[in-house]
């Protein structure tokens, strides 16, 4: 580009440079031409020709000036006068081109200059006949010089640009690749054995972003990565128990089992509680695995209120027969739509459902539905022994069993609550736990409603 712009701008000089040499040409030819009529309108008696006024040396010499060259002919080519220094070159017979004036180009010979630029002017009388041709040129090594010295300060300005450029470009691709290399060499140094590292970098251009945001990413790798260890130390732990005794209690039976038909009952009834257990340690696994997928789980507009009964219905049998009262609670003929999955919804409310139960010996469990802020709030609550100290921010922790004098007390897995937080963040909601002031303790799960009137204001 720079290149071509120094083509354009010496093409435009030139121009310059030339059509200034025809304007002067141009003057000179017509102040002479005037200069000669008014010289032979002042002569006493009979009037000079004027041929004979233009063709005089003494007056063309006076004219041609510098690097103009002046010559007249008559009509018919035949030179009558030129200056001085056009010694022994004349200049070609005026050629009419439908103008009384021209101006062309000329290569010269001898010792005059190898191009000139040479404008043609006819002359004519009172009656418009012509009576000469005066011829002006003018060197145009002059031209050729200037155009010599501006080509030369063009190319030296173009190379300077131009290494200007290349240093420059260089030092931006400098600036710009190195932070990447430096960041490129950084990021290969931290592999899954080192995530606790950090760039720290401190800038305020689209690096800086990136690094910062790398590390952002590093601490949600760190954290995930904290969680899966000890999701797999305390899955093995838990694993390990019902496997140690179904496998004792089939070691039992491969000894005694013909021998003693008690030992035979006890083992076998012990190997079916433990593969109960494990199967539904894995099933709650699997559970937490598809919920934890989020976006996987189609999902669909559901009244919550009709979900609920639902699920307080089938829980019925398993509250009367530990004596408890279990109700839903809402507005009659409410429709509060939530847009979910019914399983993983359903198994939510289950899930809240036997971990109320499990742990009320006597009172009652509550189930409300309303509708608060633009949010479908449900809240368990039951009359058990609450919540102890502590405890809340972890109770949704996979296979955290609170107290551990209890932890055996009550059949579970574990992983129940940690099932119900996850449900509830990918359907957008949140899950809080809390100790009731007269006692027990009250699981409250909010999730995203639809516009009231999509349910008709209901």
């Amino acid at each position: 580009m720079i290149a071509l712009g120094a083509v354009a701008i010496d093409f435009a000089l030139k121009q310059v440079l030339i059509d200034q040499t025809k304007l002067a040409l141009a003057q000179t030819a017509e102040d002479f031409k005037n200069n000669a009529v008014e010289a032979t309108s002042f002569a006493f008696g009979d009037a000079a020709p004027i041929a004979l006024v233009l063709s005089n040396r003494a007056t063309l010499d006076h004219w041609a000036a510098g690097h103009q060259y002046i010559q007249i002919d008559t009509p018919r080519g035949q030179i009558l006068g030129k200056s001085s220094n056009l010694g022994g070159f004349a200049f070609p017979p005026f050629q009419p081109h439908g103008s009384d004036r021209s101006v062309e180009e000329i290569r010269t010979g001898g010792d005059r200059p190898a191009a000139m630029l040479v404008l043609d002017r006819v002359l004519f009388d009172a009656e418009q006949r012509p009576i000469a041709v005066i011829h002006v040129g003018e060197r145009l090594d002059i031209v050729d010089q200037l155009l010599g010295r501006a080509r030369n300060i063009l190319i030296g300005i173009t190379i300077v640009a131009m290494i200007a450029i290349v240093i420059a470009s260089y030092w931006i691709a400098r600036s710009a690749i190195d932070p990447i290399e430096r960041l490129t060499s950084a990021v290969a140094e931290i592999g899954s054995e080192r995530l606790d590292r950090r760039l720290h970098w401190h800038r305020d251009d689209e690096v800086g972003r990136l690094a910062d945001a790398f590390d952002a990413m590093l601490d949600r790798l760190q954290s995930a990565f904290a969680r899966e260890r000890q999701f797999i130390s305390d899955a093995s732990h838990e694993l390990r128990t019902p496997l140690t005794v179904i496998n004792a209690n089939a070691q039992m039976l491969q000894r005694w089992g013909d021998r003693d038909p008690e030992i035979t009952r006890a083992s076998l009834q012990a190997i079916s509680e433990e593969s109960g257990r494990l199967a539904g340690m894995v099933s709650g696994m699997l559970t937490l695995a598809k919920a934890e997928a989020g976006d996987a789980i189609p999902k669909e507009p559901l009244v919550l209120e009709r979900l609920v009964d639902d699920v307080v219905a089938h829980a019925h049998d398993r509250a009367a027969a530990k004596g408890l009262e279990l109700a839903a609670h809402h507005p009659e003929n409410a429709s509060t739509i939530v847009v979910g999955d019914a399983g993983l919804l359903r198994q939510l409310l289950n899930n809240l459902l036997d971990n109320a139960l499990k742990f009320t010996e006597h009172g009652a469990v509550d189930v409300t539905v309303r509708r608060e802020n633009g949010r479908a709030l449900v809240d368990v609550a039951d009359t058990g022994p609450g919540i102890g100290e502590g405890s809340p921010d972890r109770l949704f922790d996979r296979f955290f069993r609170g107290d551990p004098s209890h932890a055996r007390a009550v059949e579970g897995t574990g992983l129940g609550l940690a099932i119900v937080r996850s449900i509830a963040r990918i359907h957008g909601g949140t899950v809080q736990a809390g100790t009731r002031p007269e006692g027990g303790s009250v699981f409250r799960v909010a999730l995203p409603a639809e516009p009231e009137s999509l349910t008709g204001g209901q």
